[in-house]
């Protein structure tokens, strides 16, 4: 299960415990913000690109919607989306449970500038129906991530 490599991977922050498991979806944002109790910009959604033939995730703030100009300009190349069937080979977990923790090798990750407004956010934890809650320098920290990028629109 997808949820228990992320708690394994967590172990060594210290942070497994801070997994929720819901008895309801949180696939999407709306789910999630609905789950947590939390308003959906608080939703740290991980979107995953195709760029160059490799998996880019960009991890941004649930309230926000990726600008393909902005996109193109940061990693030359258009915002192509990984299909669904695409997912668990090239990332590591399924639809609605992508999350930026121990990725599969060769998938790098981004965080969003949209998520710098919040102490707090909420990204997946590896299925359809769990969170974990985490500090943005924990995200950072616990991501391993490239770059801070702006590819969203206001």
């Amino acid at each position: 299960m997808s949820v228990e490599k992320v708690r394994a991977y967590l172990t060594r922050f210290g942070a497994e415990d801070r997994i929720r498991t819901f008895d309801v979806s949180s696939a999407t944002v709306a789910l999630a913000a609905a789950a947590l109790g939390v308003g959906e910009a608080r939703i740290a959604k991980t979107m995953a690109f195709s760029v160059d033939g490799a998996p880019v995730l960009v991890v941004a703030a649930g309230d926000r919607r990726v600008d393909n100009q902005k996109f193109k300009a940061a990693f030359s190349a258009k915002a192509k989306m990984l299909p669904p069937e695409q997912l668990e080979t090239a990332v590591g977990y399924p639809m609605g449970g992508v999350c930026p923790f121990a990725v599969n090798d060769g998938c790098r990750v981004y965080l969003d500038a949209s998520l710098r407004r919040f102490d707090v956010v909420y990204p997946a934890a590896g299925s359809a129906d769990s969170a974990v809650e985490l500090t943005v320098p924990e995200l950072e920290r616990f991501s391993g991530f490239e770059a801070w990028v702006d590819v969203c629109k206001e």
